[in-house]
């Protein structure tokens, strides 16, 4: 990982998308969003350069960032929607794309209910995330949110006992996810950019985007983005990201997202 400022002029000019992390991105200690990270959204969004957290976050929740926040549009629960606001002739409405048809998300959802509850009490001291009932494709197992911090080697077991019930599982830095499906972050970044600009991402169009996270659930978007960045405590999970982010900033969580983003804007002249 290379320090930001190693970031090129030429390659900043070229970048109009960024997608980024919520948890561990945008948040504080506190796991709040602070006012400037907003603000920096604002401010590069108004040079043209849209914002799409993707995050592992539920259904429910990327309902209000999509409407709320100064984003085009978010991608969540790893990959496994995307919702976008939509201004046309007859007003505004939402657009929404899952990743899977209706009738495979009932099965998948009636398979992860099935044995959620043997995978908790198998781990004492995990939980439903708080989150759990707003979310469409996934499980989300709390390890560190809402309960105190579970031990690395338990954490590791929760990763396990899904995987072989059939899940694909990732790690972020609150939760365990889980869901059946072959889909990720990087996936439906790739069908967000094809539906939304007619970008494949594969070669040149790639450059044309930035990535910013934190944590093993991003590594798709650090190796699917040639700009890819991570905070500062991206650094605390660096033996279980592969790969790395190839630029890290030196502040962290929100601090290093809002520092990003002021030397793009620096180096394209906005400032």
């Amino acid at each position: 990982m290379q320090p930001i400022e190693r970031l090129r002029s030429e390659d900043a000019a070229g970048i109009e998308v960024i997608f980024t992390d919520i948890d561990g991105t945008l948040t504080d200690e506190a796991g709040r969003i602070p006012a400037a990270v907003l603000f920096a959204m604002e401010r590069i969004s108004a040079t043209g350069i849209a914002v799409v957290p993707v995050t592992g976050r539920p259904a429910g929740w990327c309902d209000m960032i999509a409407r709320t926040w100064p984003v085009d549009g978010v991608i969540g629960e790893n990959g496994g929607l995307y919702f976008r606001r939509v201004h046309g002739p007859d007003g505004e409405s939402m657009e929404r794309v899952f990743a899977q048809s209706a009738v495979v998300r009932s099965e998948n959802r009636r398979k992860l209910d099935a044995f959620v509850g043997e995978v908790l009490s198998a781990h004492p001291g995990s939980a439903l995330a708080s989150d759990q009932r707003y979310r469409e494709l996934d499980v989300a197992i709390d390890f560190c949110e809402d309960v105190p911090r579970l031990p690395e080697e338990e954490v590791r077991s929760i990763m396990t006992d899904l995987a072989q019930r059939g899940c694909n599982v990732k790690l972020s830095n609150i939760h365990v996810n889980a869901w059946f499906g072959a889909h990720d972050k990087a996936a439906m970044c790739l069908r967000y950019a094809t539906d939304r600009w007619g970008w494949s991402l594969q070669g040149d169009d790639a450059g044309r985007c930035l990535f910013f996270g934190d944590s093993p659930n991003d590594a798709p978007l650090f190796g699917l983005f040639p700009h890819s960045i991570g905070v500062a405590n991206v650094a605390e999970m660096r033996d279980v990201i592969d790969p790395l982010p190839r630029y890290v900033t030196s502040g962290a969580g929100a601090a290093g997202f809002v520092e990003g983003v002021e030397l793009l804007l620096s180096l394209r002249g906005a400032n």
